[in-house]
């Protein structure tokens, strides 16, 4: 099974990822996993934070001479602001005296339900871990699933598809790699130069006002096989394993596939991808594609198309009422350095997310301890599927 875990604290001395179960024998460019960390890092809107980092990962274990060994892959990489936090950020208790005390919290943050819940005195002990900076380390990992993906020519892209009041018109048609050329070239990460325009003047907007803007990302996966995921039980459907995972973002709050929350409008007859059989190339096709390449939890080998809604950032320059948690009295929010749009970002957040959780259900669907005995069971497999 793979699965992983990450560690360290927005202003610590750095973000740790550790990925268990990945087979042996795959290449591993930290180069490509280091190129998506910048692009994380990119995006018209994003705060000061960024100017400081400059995102790498450091394997220490798992991976040797450029391949997997077979063992837990482990990546850190450095917070380079930790140099200016050092004695509040330190484990020491002698320094404890260095740290001002947070008591306001944020609406919209984990600030208050988490000093509720872990009775904490100081919301920074809650801030530091919920910070969105902890995605540092989930783009790596998700980097990394990419690495597994790639010998088996599956491919993951995030773009932004609406921020705030504008939504960005798609081109139909766009291969992926087409998708990627024109998303990575705008600043906000949408296909739309008119919209682009527009979302930028509504993020300088924000950023005199004190503002923050949410937004929509799509992600979508090419060359998925038919049969990832299962129907059998709850926890095995692709489909709400993939929402799991994205719902656990920081700021997400909606997730839909295909046709999404429009199914509920639309009657069956014109929703339903109808099914046809293409002889030449000994596989079943689909007029259209509304389930978002998913039916009853399992991939339908159509490409994968799901959309997260991610909320403002909490943290306002005009910032919203609250209450001292420690007076009681009545107050406003803590103000903490931030973005005052980090969609772009988080179109690339959601694909690693993504790509992820289609790297454990295709080592689970295929699984081996190496790459050798895992490209095998996946070659008969689809053989098995053309000669149905």
């Amino acid at each position: 099974m793979l699965r992983f875990l990450t560690a360290g604290e927005s202003h610590g001395p750095e973000l740790i990822a550790i990925v268990e179960g990945v087979p042996a024998g795959f290449e591993v460019d930290l180069a490509r996993i280091n190129h998506h960390l910048a692009r994380r890092q990119k995006g018209y809107g994003r705060g000061g934070r960024m100017l400081i980092e400059k995102d790498e990962v450091r394997p220490v274990s798992g991976i040797r001479f450029g391949r997997t060994m077979g063992s837990p892959v482990t990546f850190i990489i450095v917070n380079r602001d930790f140099k200016n936090w050092e004695k509040r950020m330190s484990a020491d208790p002698a320094d404890a005296g260095e740290a001002k005390v947070i008591t306001r919290p944020r609406p919209g943050h984990a600030d208050l339900a988490g000093v509720l819940k872990y009775n904490l005195g100081d919301i920074r002990d809650v801030l530091e871990r919920a910070s969105a900076r902890e995605t540092t380390a989930r783009v790596a990992v998700g980097a990394l699933a990419m690495e597994l993906l790639r010998p088996f020519g599956i491919d993951v892209l995030g773009y932004v598809v609406r921020i705030g009041s504008t939504e960005a018109k798609l081109r139909t048609g766009l291969e992926i790699d087409e998708l990627r050329r024109v998303t990575e070239k705008s600043q906000v990460r949408v296909a739309d130069p008119a919209a682009e325009r527009a979302i930028i003047a509504e993020i300088d907007e924000c950023k005199k006002s004190g503002d923050t803007l949410g937004g929509i990302v799509e992600v979508v996966a090419t060359g998925l096989p038919v049969g990832l995921g299962s129907h059998v039980q709850w926890d095995r459907k692709l489909d709400g394993r993939l929402a799991h995972a994205l719902l656990s973002l920081q700021a997400a709050k909606g997730v839909e596939f295909g046709a999404g929350f429009k199914v509920g409008q639309i009657r069956g007859s014109a929703l339903h991808d109808e099914i046809g059989y293409d002889a030449a190339a000994r596989r079943f096709t689909r007029e259209s594609n509304n389930s978002g390449g998913t039916e009853g939890g399992m991939s339908t080998g159509e490409p994968l198309t799901v959309r997260v809604a991610f909320k403002p950032l909490s943290t306002l320059m005009q910032p919203l009422k609250s209450v001292d948690t420690r007076t009681k009295a009545e107050a406003v929010g803590t103000i903490e350095r931030s973005d005052v749009c980090a969609i772009p970002a988080a179109a690339v957040i959601a694909e690693a997310v993504v790509a992820f959780e289609l790297a454990g259900a295709f080592l689970e669907k295929f699984g081996g301890d190496s790459l050798v005995e895992i490209t095998r069971n996946w070659q008969g497999y689809l053989e098995q599927v053309r000669n149905y």
